[in-house]
């Protein structure tokens, strides 16, 4: 028997179920957890770090756009915006919120004592004040943490193999970075082995540009630039500085090498995004963050440019060679 309805009846059908539509998606989005990641760098410097926490999701069969929503907030090297973005996702209610470098991490614990923060950093996590101990981090904070003076140390020591004759060495650094004064300390090791550290402070790009001449003035033989979002946000701009003053450098990432720079030694900054991502994914299933311990990667890269190295006259001994993870030419 059929049913007759009248187009009254139709319409009011329609309208009642057009109006839930919305209710229902509305409630099935919101069951989707959102990860902001707060970031010191720009987009476009850190699109690979983005990348490397996506594929450490994924170990954990979380995958954006399916069952996790991430939002990125860039601080565009401005260390200074970083805390009016925590707040802006503490104030979208993330379920978990992924801090890339000491300032961001920093920014995060600030704004939130609840929502679980992962972090990315180089730099002591106890004395930055981001955990009580690597082990037992308790509170809402863990993450991914190298220790940035015994780095700056053996970047010093991979310099002066390469160019021995330099009895001044400049190191480029930004006194505005939370972790400037570990990284100090490790490079001042150049006291022991003769050597003399003139420090070359910029903290934004007049000053880079001014840095530089002051360099020469000094006669440097030999430059490190010190691990830095900013720094590495403007890696072409000091990469191309270097080059052009006939300067030997070594840097904290082979992104900088890749960009045309002589050298570059550091831990595996895209293996610790990754594992940032691991633990957001463990985090999300039901883990405390206060009670995963801080990572501390195993894995280091050093990276050699021999075009570069050809550009200024140097000859790469083999035994560098052989050591390094990547040789570009």
């Amino acid at each position: 028997m059929a049913i007759r309805i009248g187009r009254r009846q139709l319409l009011t059908l329609l309208g009642g179920a057009a109006a839930t539509w919305p209710i229902a998606m509305r409630a099935q989005q919101s069951a989707v957890p959102v990860i902001g990641f707060l970031n010191s760098n720009t987009s476009e410097a850190g699109a690979s770090f983005l990348a490397a926490f996506r594929h450490g999701l994924h170990e954990e069969r979380l995958a954006e756009g399916e069952n996790v929503i991430i939002q990125p907030r860039w601080a565009e090297g401005q260390y200074d915006r970083l805390t009016a973005l925590a707040t802006e996702l503490v104030g979208r209610r993330v379920a978990v919120i992924s801090a890339g470098g000491p300032p961001a991490a920093q920014a995060a614990k600030a704004a939130t004592s609840t929502i679980p923060i992962v972090f990315t950093s180089g730099g002591d996590a106890v004395q930055l004040g981001l955990v009580r101990s690597l082990a037992r981090p308790g509170g809402n904070v863990t993450g991914v943490s190298f220790l940035n003076d015994e780095l700056s140390a053996k970047r010093l020591g991979l310099i002066h193999d390469l160019v021995p004759k330099a009895d001044v060495i400049a190191l480029l650094l930004n006194p505005s970075f939370v972790d400037a004064s570990d990284q100090l300390k490790g490079a001042q090791a150049a006291r022991s082995i003769g050597l003399r550290l003139e420090v070359i402070a910029a903290r934004d790009d007049r000053e880079i540009d001014g840095a530089f001449g002051h360099i020469v003035e000094l006669r440097s033989g030999a430059l490190i630039v010190a691990a830095d979002p900013f720094m590495f946000s403007r890696r072409e701009k000091i990469v191309a500085l270097a080059a052009s003053h006939g300067l030997p450098a070594i840097y904290n990432l082979r992104e900088f090498a890749r960009a045309g720079g002589l050298m570059s030694y550091d831990t595996s900054i895209t293996d610790a995004y990754r594992q940032a991502g691991v633990y957001v994914g463990r985090i999300l299933k039901g883990a405390k963050p206060g009670d995963l311990p801080v990572v501390q990667p195993t894995r280091f890269e050093f990276a050699v440019n021999l075009k570069t190295a050809k550009a200024l006259g140097l000859n790469v001994p083999g035994d560098l060679v052989s050591i390094a993870d990547e040789v570009i030419e």
